[in-house]
């Protein structure tokens, strides 16, 4: 048995999003059915991504387990003979068999187009949003400027999402005016249900000048999807790529308005520890922030995990609460954690 990884290209037009449902075809029911047919044993790919529908995608990332002898980097190209024009493998290799492309670190980016002129392009129809009023782009710009790094995106989020835990990180977030065309570039650790449509729905009401730059920073802050734009047409958007996390960084860091920490991880490997450092944290986040760093620890694979609050006045106050029992035990998105939590007076 050997685990085969695939980077896959397609053109969503024609299909209802990447994970399979009743209502219409999709692209996980494509590559099964031809991944059967190929190797001729039952499969069942694991996608990174499940896209919705009408998105499109240069690099996603699926595994799927086979018994075949053909060689993993061979697969690429004996299944794009069976598969239709619109969806091409770009690449495939063994991996672990313990890889699963959704309980990795990675950050995965997406481009959004939108044909900001007089009159649309039939050419360009399927693969970006026409606008005929003329956006503002240095407005867009300063807007997008408040949605990058860690913060809770809610406002940005449908109410159909699942996601326990709403906080997600933004590293990068462009925006580029070729010509007619405008591209928003966006690069992140993870994005909620319908999160890049809105956002680019968002920015486009700043560009129409709508709301003013500052707005958005309002909207993060009141963490309510009504007050956010509309989410955007799925047809402009493509998934890039999916950078899959080579090496655990020694030091992870993070400051926003709400709070400020620094995680050290140098030791999970071979001590299964990691330390989180509380430098600073509004009240109410408290609780969200250091099961969050836990849980992400956790999976990172630490066992141990020692944190100290540099509020002073905060360390009693958090000392017994339910995460600082041995063994800590809890539930988030389908995933159970366990783990020890003490708490460290002296520095890291």
């Amino acid at each position: 048995m050997k685990r085969v990884m695939l980077v896959i290209a397609y053109d969503g037009t024609n299909y209802c999003g990447w994970q399979i449902q009743p209502n219409g075809i999709t692209i996980e029911e494509v590559l099964n059915r031809e991944l059967t047919r190929l190797l001729k044993e039952e499969i069942q790919v694991i996608g990174a991504s499940r896209t919705d529908s009408g998105v499109h995608a240069l690099g996603n990332l699926a595994v799927f387990d086979t018994e075949t002898k053909i060689p993993a980097e061979k697969i690429c190209f004996a299944l794009n003979q069976w598969l239709p024009q619109d969806i091409r493998i770009q690449d495939s290799w063994e991996v672990p068999l313990s890889f699963h492309p959704r309980k990795c670190n990675s950050r995965k980016t997406y481009e959004y187009q939108i044909l900001n002129r007089r009159f649309e392009i039939p050419s360009c129809r399927l693969y970006s949003y026409f606008v005929y009023l003329p956006l503002d782009i240095t407005a867009m710009q300063a807007a997008a400027a408040y949605l990058v790094g860690e913060h809770d995106f809610v406002s940005f989020c449908s109410a159909r999402s699942q996601a326990e835990d709403t906080y997600r990180t933004i590293y990068r977030l462009e925006i580029d005016k070729q010509g007619d065309m405008i591209t928003i570039q966006i690069n992140g650790n993870g994005f909620l249900y319908n999160m890049v449509r809105i956002i680019v729905g968002t920015l486009i009401k700043v560009g129409l000048g709508v709301y003013p730059p500052e707005h958005v920073k309002e909207i993060l802050d009141a963490r309510d999807r009504q007050v956010s734009g509309p989410k955007a047409p799925a047809k402009g958007l493509t998934l890039l790529s999916i950078e899959i996390e080579k090496e655990l960084p020694a030091v992870w860091e993070m400051e926003n308005q709400e709070f400020s920490y620094r995680v050290l991880q140098q030791d999970i490997r071979e001590k299964q520890t990691a330390y989180i450092q509380i430098r600073r944290c509004v009240e109410e986040e408290y609780r969200r922030l250091i099961e969050r760093l836990s849980c992400q620890v956790f999976r990172n694979g630490a066992r141990t995990i020692y944190l100290q609050c540099l509020e002073k006045e905060k360390v009693d106050r958090w000392r017994w609460e339910r995460y600082l029992f041995e063994p800590c035990r809890f539930e988030r998105d389908g995933e159970y954690y366990e783990y020890k939590c003490q708490m460290k007076e002296d520095d890291f």
